[in-house]
């Protein structure tokens, strides 16, 4: 029988007051029950919202080099036991083990890096315009904040908002996604080992209506970092703001990588299968676009299928080339919208297919899926999927592909492959995304630079990671002070 795991708040692990647990499925073998967790209630997470609230002063008076002490404690524990969260978000949330590994030892990073900018924590000294005056900021706690995270990057994006908000002296309450929650929680109980005092991070598993309302709305929570879906961010946005709020929210996207005719065509293949079908697709910043120069089309379609038929697919826990979907809700996500694309008139070359026989009779398997001939405003070319599939479109040269690349309503991740200098600095110039790569995937993130989309990927409020991570948590106070 799976381990049911209790909530961790003001320093104790609690079953819910419900008594109700709900489970989570090994997504590669719905037959098994890979563990259970608390299905906590609105008085749940007010209980922590309130041990938050009371360890806030103290937290807050903590000092910063102390505070990044204990990140820096729970990054080594959470670096011992890299081996056994790798295994636990593979069997959870479906990543190959190679994918699982790299998002583990990302957040073992961003805790490690956190943990040093806590000691940069302060605040500056500028030139006062008379003579007597000391003239400087303080940077200071925002107080109790709420954070809500995803199961597509279980561990690495609920460490990304954590580690900066107990850096700069605030206290949490943190909400995982129900469909694999166990690897966040691993972050707590590194916290827990390393000596972090009671209240000061909490952590709650239920439903979002419930919890993550509370965590959103509770008159105690002074700021709200919500990571998922743009139409619930909306929603998330709206309740934050209404109680004034600070609110971040970083959401989906429809990304986009522009083949130039001056590309490698087989290293381009390869760029846009790595961002399209890596970690199954489930990535806000997975590749859902690839917008193609004419001249090179066909032979680019060519190499993109022969990229999508090596690619092996099994058990995460296997390590093959591709893992299954997170739940049947979204296999079925996926599946519709191939559907979608063949009823539009694209042309389906490659996969589609839903596998549901012999060895992934009992997982949320599809193939990696390639349309050709895909027209830019077909629902497939606006509309975010979370899956391993890809539409190719056709252009005649550059200044139509950054029409296309920008007529939709998102703006979060995007890629350009040329030679051509000029492209890719105009591309830079002129693409609407928070992130702009040459030559690249548009996956994969480096942690101590900014993170964040335009559009309706982004409330444009705040960036995540590095230094905008920590100012997302911080008040500034000017200080005159005369003699």
């Amino acid at each position: 029988m799976s381990e049911a795991f209790r909530n961790y708040v003001d320093g104790d692990w609690v079953e819910s007051e419900t008594g109700e647990t709900f489970e989570v499925l090994n997504p590669a073998d719905t037959g098994e029950v890979v563990a259970e967790y608390q299905e906590s209630s609105r008085a749940d997470a007010k209980a922590a919202v309130e041990a938050a609230n009371a360890a806030e002063d103290e937290w807050g008076d903590t000092p910063a080099p102390q505070r990044g002490a204990i990140l820096n404690d729970a990054a080594q524990i959470l670096e011992d036991r890299k081996d056994e969260l790798t295994e636990m978000l593979s069997h959870e949330e479906g990543k190959t083990t190679a994918e699982a590994g790299g998002e583990v030892q990302r957040a073992i990073d961003i805790f490690y890096y956190y943990a040093q900018k806590a000691l940069d924590f302060g605040g500056t000294v500028k030139a006062a315009s008379g003579p007597n005056t000391n003239l400087k900021t303080r940077k200071e706690p925002l107080g109790t904040v709420g954070l809500i995270t995803p199961w597509n990057y279980p561990i690495a994006i609920p460490a990304w908002k954590l580690a900066p908000a107990l850096a700069t002296g605030n206290t949490v309450c943190l909400k995982p996604a129900t469909a694999a929650p166990g690897v966040s929680r691993a972050l707590f109980e590194a916290l827990d080992d390393a000596g972090l005092p009671d209240g000061v991070a909490n952590w709650v598993s239920g439903p979002g209506s419930k919890v993550g309302d509370v965590f959103i709305t509770h008159d105690d929570i002074d700021g709200v970092s919500f990571t998922g879906s743009s139409e619930v961010g909306h929603m998330v946005y709206e309740d934050a703001t209404d109680g004034m709020k600070r609110v971040q929210c970083e959401m989906g996207g429809k990304n986009p990588t522009i083949v130039s005719d001056t590309a490698d065509v087989e290293e381009a293949a390869s760029i846009v299968a790595n961002g399209a079908f890596g970690v199954t697709g489930q990535a806000c910043t997975a590749c859902s676009r690839a917008i193609v120069y004419e001249d090179v089309y066909d032979e680019f379609v060519e190499a993109l299928i022969e990229e999508a038929a090596d690619i092996d697919i099994g058990p995460g826990l296997e390590n093959p080339g591709m893992g299954p979907h997170v739940t049947e809700s979204e296999l079925e996500g996926t599946l519709d919208y191939i559907e979608v694309g063949k009823n539009e008139g694209a042309d389906l070359v490659f996969g589609g297919e839903e596998l549901d026989e012999g060895e992934y009779a009992d997982g949320y398997y599809v193939e990696p899926t390639v349309f050709a001939d895909v027209e830019p405003d077909m629902r497939i070319s606006q509309e975010e999927i979370f899956g391993p599939v890809v539409g190719v479109i056709p252009v005649s040269g550059f200044e139509e592909a950054m029409d296309v690349a920008n007529d939709v309503n998102y703006g979060l991740s995007s890629s350009i492959v040329t030679q051509d200098v000029t492209e890719a600095n105009t591309f830079v110039d002129d693409i609407e995304a928070g992130v702009a790569k040459v030559n690249d995937k548009t996956t994969g993130l480096e942690l101590h630079v900014p993170f964040g989309g335009y559009k309706d990927s982004s409330t444009n409020t705040y960036r995540e990671q590095g230094d905008e991570g920590m100012a997302f948590f911080t008040s500034t106070k000017t200080v005159y002070e005369n003699y």
